[in-house]
């Protein structure tokens, strides 16, 4: 039931190719919601008892371990959702005079079939393969569509995410041999046979690989470039989705395999997590370039999955998932949103925009969706930005009341940006000279509504997402001991 999320995508890519550009794009738009559709199929299907369901398993090249092993629990299915309809967005997103419409719509279906195999995949060489897909497409969409600097941008991007890759395989070798298990299946890994000490080597090298991809400080530099430079469908994909590629490695591969090595450096990470949102709020600030301001919101956002993680609760764990989600949808809004801004006015400079929200001549309903995307951003109660942050604080307290309250005071600053944001270019007065901009009609703004209305429907009915991932919750951290317990015995330790 899961190879279809391949196929239709990589099926789609070959099909575009055997149409004229003006039929590709309607016949990757098919392919897509097709995909989309078989997701929500398996929704109907999936049974909320947290274990791993439609199991898929077929030897491939036996000698060096490497399985067809596909499966899905309340971790990686939501995430499909949210890559389906991603795809779909992004290939709506660059509408109009595109170049080569065919190798940017197959790209990006490429793409989609990367991340999907990535989250569903349950031996670890099959995942690295499709961890390793996308980097080509994307530098490709980087260099071809990007902006000016687009080609450092994507060279920065290929190689710092190709360490990433490196260092998964080399953490994921060192597991299996080092542990001695009989093969690359998640399920028959033996980590429980090694030592704390190379628990800790692995645990980290694998740290450094996911942390890389999410982007964590310091480890983060490659990532405002390439979303600067990329193009609006880019950044919807690389920020959307591709970024949850690392937090789900986090989870899945650092909390899940090593839990003992995890709670002995979860205090680092949570120091860690903090000052990625510290980080990545004080630099949003100080940015004038709105799309630049947008992606170092990212990186502040993504250091609160990895407070949530490092805390390693039950109610954390489910709100780091939840949060990967929020940041998912918000942020592929944000620079949707940014994207017909900076179509529109040929600029992103904060200094230059003012007025969007003018109805006559300005841009009122991107202005309007603009704040309601902000607004979600900063936490605001009733919007899913808020429900997945709360749940990330209120589990995370009790394993780590300090870092968790610096948190709390670092969404603060989350307003602040976007407050500064939505001031300079929504309000004030627009400059007679200049501001005669082309009317943006709802067709054209749709991706934008969709997204704006999943974001309230969950900010007002959380369970509705959350009752997919709770169930995994526990699995996940089945193995770790209560914080209050490990805190306490660290305290005793110490005395010692």
């Amino acid at each position: 039931m899961l190879t279809p999320l391949l196929l239709i995508p990589l099926l789609g890519a070959i099909a575009i190719a055997l149409f004229k550009p003006q039929a590709s794009r309607t016949v990757a738009a098919l392919f897509s919601v097709a995909s989309l559709a078989w997701v929500a199929y398996l929704f109907t299907q999936f049974d909320l008892n947290g274990a791993t369901q439609f199991s898929e398993f077929h030897p491939w090249v036996q000698p060096v371990g490497l399985n067809y092993s596909l499966g899905v629990d309340g971790l990686s299915l939501p995430l499909l959702a949210l890559n389906s309809l991603l795809t779909i967005i992004a290939l709506y997103t660059n509408r109009g005079n595109l170049e080569r419409t065919r190798l940017h719509d197959g790209l990006i279906l490429l793409i989609s079939a990367g991340i999907a195999g990535a989250f569903m995949a349950q031996n670890l060489l099959l995942f690295i393969i499709f961890y390793e897909l996308e980097l080509i497409p994307f530098y490709l969409l980087i260099n071809i569509w990007g902006g000016e600097k687009r080609g450092y941008a994507a060279t920065k991007f290929l190689l710092y995410t190709a360490v990433s890759g490196l260092f998964v395989l080399a953490g994921f070798l060192g597991t299996t041999f080092a542990s001695q298990s009989p093969s690359f299946e998640f399920t028959d890994l033996m980590v429980e046979n090694l030592d704390l000490v190379p628990q800790l080597i692995l645990l980290t090298t694998l740290l450094i690989g996911f942390g890389i991809k999410t982007p964590l400080v310091p480890l983060h530099t490659w990532m405002p470039d390439t979303y600067v430079e990329a193009s609006p469908a880019t950044a919807v994909l690389l920020g959307g989705i591709f970024a949850k590629l690392g937090t789900y490695g986090l989870l899945r591969f650092g909390l899940q395999l090593f839990p003992t090595a995890w709670q002995t450096i979860a205090p680092g990470l949570a120091i860690v997590g903090t000052v990625s949102v510290i980080y990545g709020a004080i630099s949003a600030i100080a940015q004038r370039d709105i799309k630049r301001m947008v992606a170092y919101s990212s990186i502040g956002h993504m250091g609160y999955i990895l407070v949530a993680a490092a805390a390693g609760t039950e109610l954390s764990v489910l709100g780091a998932i939840a949060q990967m989600i929020a940041h998912g949808l918000i942020l592929a809004l944000l620079f949707f949103l940014v994207g017909i801004v900076e179509k529109t006015t040929g600029t992103r400079d904060l200094d230059v925009l003012n007025g969007l929200m003018n109805p006559i001549r300005g841009l009122p309903l991107t202005s309007a969706l603009l704040i309601l995307a902000g607004m979600a951003s900063a936490g605001i109660p009733g919007l899913i930005g808020f429900a997945a942050e709360f749940i990330v604080f209120q589990g995370s307290f009790m394993a780590f009341p300090i870092p968790t309250l610096l948190c709390i005071l670092s969404s603060g600053l989350t307003a602040v940006y976007f407050v500064i944001l939505i001031n300079r270019t929504c309000f004030g007065k627009l400059d007679n000279s200049r501001a005669y901009y082309t009317r943006i009609g709802l067709s054209q703004q749709w991706p934008a509504l969709v997204l704006t209305a999943i974001i309230l429907y969950f900010g007002l009915q959380p369970n509705a997402l959350l009752r997919w991932i709770e169930p995994t919750t526990t699995p996940l951290v089945a193995e770790l001991q209560t914080p209050a317990l490990a805190l306490g015995e660290w305290e005793v330790g110490s005395r010692k």
